[in-house]
């Protein structure tokens, strides 16, 4: 890896282009006080990223319904395009046939303000959307638009079952994949071993939720800080998350989901001493031990991505969820349930029905009717209707 701009720089290993080693998410932008997104104030940040060397850029066509690919269209206007590779997404579930697999694509560009995208991915492939793809002849679509040079390189983002990881890999010649990879999912869907298999096969892999959705650095529970203060080389647990990943074999780029000027200015401090070697064998040790006890305290690992929404009951599932971990990853602490009297009428897990429409769209694959039925136990004392599910 290259030095330039205080950035480390990876090759995409079919064309030898070079990419920054920290890629920008724009899944998590600033929002407002009104909950929408502050399109300042995200344009400035998208913006800033490219200034201090990232030059990888990742959207989607759901990511804040669409508020994404628009503000990232705005933010790489006045010469910023050219500084980066674009990264978007094909939804195929939400396509109902081929001519809707074209809509959105035209509807992408349209957003993005752009004639190509560098690096185009198949959204959240799982053995289901997988089939719909073939229905829909989705890839000799984007095949034709990378003939067109409407699109340079075509891949897929994962969250599914490691053996389907590897028939995804083996049944078409990817330039490049997209899997959920931290400290903490090691063997889960892809995990090292599909990192590995990825690599064995020539395909660079980028990786996205490296800190389990901010949930390896927000609010870190005491017995995780005691691990991390014993450490001889003090570093936050956003270091300690991203060393782990950046040392893996094989690796494009590192997608941070940054939401504020904060976060980017630590995770460019970072990224500017990720210089071998990141971590020594009693530190990759202390990051086991963490990731232990974290496996211990959470009951359920939701990563906040919002694919369960909306909730025809209106339920915040995300939040409720991160809602119901927190009560078990701080040892039920009285304390806690300040923010419990606040949030939880907003949230209303006892509305569940078990209908478990969420369930089938949930990439963690997540048991969510009974987090609802349970939570209800603890919080209201009764049971949801999700609780007839089980």
């Amino acid at each position: 890896m290259s030095k330039e701009h205080f950035m480390e720089y990876t090759t995409l290993a079919k064309t030898g282009q070079k990419i920054s080693l920290l890629g920008m998410g724009t899944m998590r932008l600033p929002q407002a006080s009104d909950g929408n997104v502050d399109e300042p104030a995200a344009i400035a940040l998208i913006r800033k990223a490219i200034d201090n060397g990232i030059n990888y850029v990742d959207t989607a066509y759901m990511y804040h319904d669409g508020t994404s690919e628009v503000i990232t269209g705005k933010a790489l206007q006045d010469g910023y395009r050219e500084k980066v590779l674009l990264a978007d997404k094909m939804p195929v579930w939400m396509a109902k046939d081929k001519e809707g697999v074209a809509t959105i694509f035209e509807t992408q560009m349209q957003r993005l303000e752009t004639t190509v995208i560098d690096m185009y991915l198949i959204h959240n492939l799982t053995v289901g959307i997988w089939e719909r793809c073939q229905k829909f002849g989705v890839l000799e679509y984007l095949e034709e638009q990378k003939r067109l040079g409407r699109i340079h390189h075509i891949g897929f983002s994962f969250h599914d079952e490691l053996p389907f990881f590897k028939e995804l890999i083996d049944a078409y010649p990817w330039d490049f994949c997209q899997i959920q990879l931290n400290y903490m999912d090691k063997e889960y869907q892809a995990g090292l071993e599909g990192l590995r298999y990825a690599e064995s096969k020539g395909i660079s892999v980028i990786v996205m939720e490296p800190l389990k959705g901010g949930k390896l650095t927000d609010r870190i529970p005491p017995a995780i800080e005691a691990i991390w203060a014993e450490a001889k080389t003090k570093r936050s647990p956003a270091d300690w998350a991203f060393r782990w990943v950046a040392e893996l074999p094989g690796l494009l780029t590192i997608l941070s989901g940054m939401s504020s000027e904060a976060q980017l200015d630590e995770n460019l401090d970072i990224f500017a001493h990720m210089t071998p070697p990141l971590l020594t064998d009693e530190e990759r040790q202390r990051i086991d031990r963490v990731a232990a006890l974290y496996n211990e305290l959470i009951p359920y690992s939701c990563t906040a991505c919002k694919y369960c929404m909306p909730c025809p009951q209106k339920i915040d599932i995300p939040s409720f969820i991160e809602l119901f971990n927190e009560w078990h990853v701080y040892e039920q602490n009285p304390k806690v349930m300040v923010n419990f009297g606040w949030w939880f009428p907003k949230y209303k897990p006892s509305l569940c029905t078990g209908c478990k429409v969420c369930e089938g769209l949930c990439p963690q694959h997540l048991p969510i009717s009974k987090i609802m039925s349970e939570g209800s136990l603890i919080f209201e004392g009764k049971p949801c209707a999700g609780d007839q599910t089980k």
